[in-house]
C-alpha cells in the first residue's frame, strides 16, 4: 500500500541524506498560509507587529520552542512535558496572560510537526485523502481506523480539558508522567519484541478503540500520546514499527484537532502577545526537527526497542524532581 513510507524503507534508503523537495517547501508555505488565515480578523490581527520585546519573547525563543516541539512530539518522551518546563525556564509563565499564551503557542507550532508527517507519509495520507472521497476503499477504512482511535481521546479533552490544565499542567505532574512511563516501558520488554501480528492493513475497529483508550492516558502531560498510541498498538497485537506509524497517522488528527481548537480560542492571543512572524519561526523549526526526529526514530527502533526512551524519562523525572526539592522548579 505504501512501499514508499518510512516504515518500509530501506536500510541504504534510511541512512540518505535528508533532502527538502519542492513538496516540503509547499507544505512550510501551507502551514504559514494557515497560520495568516487564522489571525485575519475584522480587528486587523494579521497587521499587528508585535516582535515580544514587551514580554521578552524574542526570536531565539521561538526557535528553541519549535525545535524541542519538533524532536519530542514523535518520540514517547512528552513534548507537552519537555515545552512546559523549557517555557517556565525561559521565564515565559510568570502571568496568568503570559502562562495562557505561551501554552496556546505551545499547540499551535504543532502545525510544522504535523507537516512533517504529512511529507514523509505522503503516499499513505494521500490514499486516506482519496479515500475520504471515495476513490480508495482501503484508504477510507483506514480513516475510519483512525478517526474511531481519536473519539475517547477527543470526548475525554472536550470534557475535562479545562480542569486538566488547571490542575495537571506543572512540574510535578509532568514529572510523575516521565516516571510512570519510563517504568512501563521498562516493564514490557516481552512486548517490545512481538512479531508482527496485525498490520495497518488489517487493524480493526477493537484494536482501533483499545488504542483511542490509551491514548486518553496522554491527556496527562508528561505520558506522551506517542507513548500511550504506541503501547496501545503493541498490546493491540501490532509490530512495533507498525505501531509506531499507526501512532504517527493518528496524530495528524489528534494533534490538528487540537491545534485547530487552540488557535480558534487563543489565536488573536498569541498573535498579540508573540505577533505573527515568531510563530511562524517556531512552526518552521518544529517542521524541520519532527522532520529528522522522525526519520530518525523509525530507523532506530527497526534494531532497538523502547528502552532508551524509558531510562531517559526515568532519569527527566529524577533531574525534574531534584530541581523542584531545592526549590529551583
Amino acid at each position: 500500500m505504501s512501499d514508499s513510507d518510512i516504515g518500509n524503507l530501506s536500510a541504504s534508503e534510511k541512512t540518505a541524506p535528508l533532502k527538502m523537495n519542492k513538496y516540503l517547501w509547499t507544505l512550510i508555505l501551507g502551514g504559514m498560509c494557515l497560520w495568516g488565515l487564522a489571525t485575519v480578523f475584522p480587528g486587523g490581527g494579521f497587521l499587528i507587529e508585535h516582535p515580544g520585546e514587551g514580554n521578552g519573547f524574542q526570536w531565539y525563543h521561538a526557535v528553541v520552542l519549535g525545535i524541542v516541539e519538533g524532536v519530542t512530539e514523535y518520540l514517547p518522551v512528552s513534548s507537552t512535558g519537555h515545552l512546559l518546563l523549557v517555557q517556565h525556564f525561559m521565564g515565559l509563565t510568570a502571568t496568568k496572560t503570559g502562562k495562557a499564551a505561551a501554552d496556546a503557542y505551545a499547540v499551535i507550532i504543532q502545525i510544522g510537526a504535523i507537516l512533517a508527517v504529512l511529507s514523509l507519509y505522503r503516499r499513505r495520507s494521500g490514499r486516506i485523502a482519496l479515500g475520504l472521497i471515495g476513490r480508495d476503499p482501503e484508504g477510507l477504512r483506514l480513516a475510519v481506523m483512525l478517526v474511531i482511535s481519536f473519539i475517547p481521546a477527543a470526548v475525554v479533552g472536550l470534557c475535562l480539558g479545562d480542569r486538566i490544565k488547571a490542575h495537571l499542567f506543572g512540574p510535578w505532574p509532568i514529572a510523575i508522567g516521565w516516571l510512570v512511563g519510563g517504568i512501563v516501558i521498562l516493564m514490557m520488554p516481552n512486548l517490545q519484541n512481538r512479531s508482527k501480528q496485525i498490520s495497518i492493513e488489517n487493524i480493526q475497529w477493537r484494536q482501533a478503540l483499545a488504542i483511542g483508550l490509551f491514548q486518553v492516558f496522554a491527556l496527562w502531560p508528561g505520558i506522551s500520546r506517542s507513548l500511550a498510541t504506541i503501547i496501545g498498538g503493541i498490546v493491540a497485537g501490532m509490530g512495533l514499527v507498525a505501531a509506531v506509524e499507526f501512532s504517527f497517522l493518528l496524530g495528524l488528527i489528534t494533534l490538528g484537532a487540537a491545534t485547530v481548537y487552540e488557535m480558534a480560542g487563543y489565536g488573536l492571543l498569541v498573535v498579540a502577545e508573540y505577533g505573527v512572524t515568531l510563530p511562524l519561526v517556531g512552526i518552521i523549526c518544529s517542521f524541520a526537527a519532527a522532520w529528522v526526529s522522525v526519520k530518525w526514530l523509525v530507523a532506530y527502533l527497526h534494531q532497538r526497542g523502547l528502552a532508551l526512551f524509558g531510562y531517559y524519562r526515568i532519569l527527566l523525572a529524577a533531574v525534574t524532581g531534584i530541581l523542584l526539592f531545592c526549590g529551583i522548579l
